[in-house]
C-alpha cells in the first residue's frame, strides 16, 4: 500500500519508520524538501493551499493521512475527492478551531474550562468580568507548544495580553487549577473498533511538552478518559489515532484540547507498548486489525528541545533510546526525544530525573505521581 502524508515532520517520519516493516510505501507533501521525513520517504514540495499540486500528489497514492493538524480543510477536501483521507477532513476541521472544539466537547458531555469567544477588546473585558481571573487568552487557530497564548493573572494584565495576540479571533478561558496534566491516545479502525493506550501524565515547561510518563495507574481516570475519547471518536466517525489532553482538577478530568493525529505524548509507545501509536494509526487507516496497546513496563519520554545533548552521554545510559529527528538546532524546537522503559515506577522515575537534566529541562516541577 502506498500512503501519502500531508506534512513531513517528525510525526510523518516516525509513521513511515513504523510502516515500512508492514510493506507500506510513503510519499510526503511539504513546503520544502529539507524535512525529517525526507530520510524515509519521497518528498513532494508545494504550498498547502496549492490545490492543483495537491490533487496530483493524491493521484500518486492509495490513501492520504496527515502529520500536521493545520492543513487547510479545503485542501484536505480537494485531496479526498481523489484519494481517501483518514482521519476525515471533518475531523481535521474539528481540531483546528478552539471554539468549534469546545462546542463539540460540550455537546458530547466532555467537561471543559469556562470560556468565551473574543473578537475585540470589549469582548475580552466582558469575558474577564464574567469568568474572572486568572485566565488565558488564546488564538482560536494555529496555537501549539504555548504559542498564541497570553496569561491574564490580574484584570490589569488584559491590555498586555490583548496586544500580544490581537488581530485574530480569540478565546478567553478561565484558568484550571489542576493538579496534573494527562493525555489519552486511542485508535479507531474503519469498522469502528477502538483500542486505548494507558493514560499518560505530562510535564510542560514554558508551554512545551517536556516529559511524558506512562502508564498512569488510575483506573477511575482511565475509564473516564476512555469514555470521553470514545464518544468523540464515534461522533466524528473517526479513523486513525486521536489524542485528547486533559487537566485533572480535584480528581475530575477537564478537556484541554484534541489532536486529530499521532501525538507527542504518545511517543513512549514506540518502545513502551506492544504496538506503537504510529503503527496502530497506519493499521487503522489501511484497514488492518489494530495491535495490542498494552504497556511493556513503566515508560518515560523526554523531549530534546532547542539543543541536542552529547550522543556519548546518551549512549552511556543503559536502556535509553534516542530518536533524532534530523533538525537543525533552534530555541524552542523539538529536535528529538529519549525514551526508557523500566521494570518499576521507582527505577523509571530515578532515570527520568537524569534524562530531564540531560535535556536541560530542569527538575523543579518533577513529582513522582503516575
Amino acid at each position: 500500500m502506498h500512503i501519502g502524508i500531508l506534512g513531513a515532520g517528525q510525526l510523518g517520519r516516525m509513521m513511515a519508520i513504523s510502516g515500512i516493516p508492514l510493506g507500506m510505501r510513503f510519499t510526503m507533501y511539504d513546503r520544502g524538501a529539507d524535512v525529517p521525513g525526507a530520510a524515509v520517504a519521497d518528498i513532494v514540495t508545494g504550498a498547502f493551499d496549492d490545490l492543483q499540486r495537491l490533487r496530483r500528489f493524491a493521484q500518486r497514492v492509495d490513501l492520504v493521512t496527515f502529520d500536521w493538524e493545520n492543513v487547510p480543510v479545503a485542501s484536505a477536501r480537494a485531496v479526498a475527492a481523489i484519494a481517501p483521507v483518514r482521519p476525515s477532513p471533518r475531523a481535521l476541521a474539528a481540531g483546528q478551531d478552539r471554539v468549534a472544539e469546545k462546542r463539540l466537547f460540550t455537546r458530547l458531555g466532555i467537561p471543559v474550562a469556562p470560556w468565551r469567544p473574543v473578537e475585540d477588546r470589549g469582548d475580552l473585558a466582558r469575558a474577564i468580568a464574567a469568568l474572572g481571573v486568572p485566565g488565558i487568552l488564546k488564538t482560536r487557530r494555529l496555537g501549539y507548544d504555548g504559542k498564541g497564548q497570553a496569561r491574564v493573572r490580574r484584570a490589569t494584565d488584559a491590555d498586555r495580553a490583548w496586544q500580544l495576540v490581537r488581530g485574530q479571533p480569540l478565546v478567553y478561558e478561565r484558568f484550571v487549577n489542576f493538579s496534573r496534566e494527562v493525555s489519552l491516545v486511542g485508535a479507531r479502525d474503519r469498522a469502528g473498533r477502538t483500542m486505548f493506550y494507558p493514560l499518560a501524565e505530562n510535564l510542560h515547561v514554558d508551554g512545551i511538552l517536556a516529559m511524558t510518563r506512562a502508564p498512569c495507574a488510575d483506573a477511575r481516570l482511565q475509564r473516564g478518559a476512555e469514555s470521553h475519547l470514545g464518544r468523540l471518536m464515534a461522533a466524528l466517525a473517526y479513523t486513525g489515532v486521536l489524542c485528547v489532553e486533559f487537566f485533572v482538577e480535584r480528581g475530575r478530568l477537564v478537556a484541554n484540547e484534541m489532536a486529530p493525529r499521532v501525538h507527542n505524548s504518545g511517543h513512549w509507545t514506540i518502545e513502551g507498548a506492544e504496538t506503537s501509536q504510529f503503527e496502530n494509526h497506519l493499521r487503522a487507516i489501511a484497514g488492518l486489525p489494530l495491535g495490542s496497546t498494552r504497556a511493556r513496563g513503566h515508560s518515560v519520554m523526554v523531549n530534546l528541545i532547542g539543543r541536542m545533548p552529547p550522543r556519548r552521554s546518551i549512549a552511556a545510559l543503559p536502556g535509553v533510546h534516542l530518536h533524532d529527528y534530523g533538525k537543525s538546532p533552534r530555541p524552542g524546537r523539538k529536535l528529538g526525544h529519549l525514551t526508557y522503559v523500566g521494570a518499576s515506577r521507582t527505577v523509571r522515575d530515578r532515570l527520568a530525573i537524569r534524562l530531564l537534566r540531560l535535556a536541560g529541562a530542569g527538575t523543579r516541577s518533577f513529582r513522582p505521581m503516575c
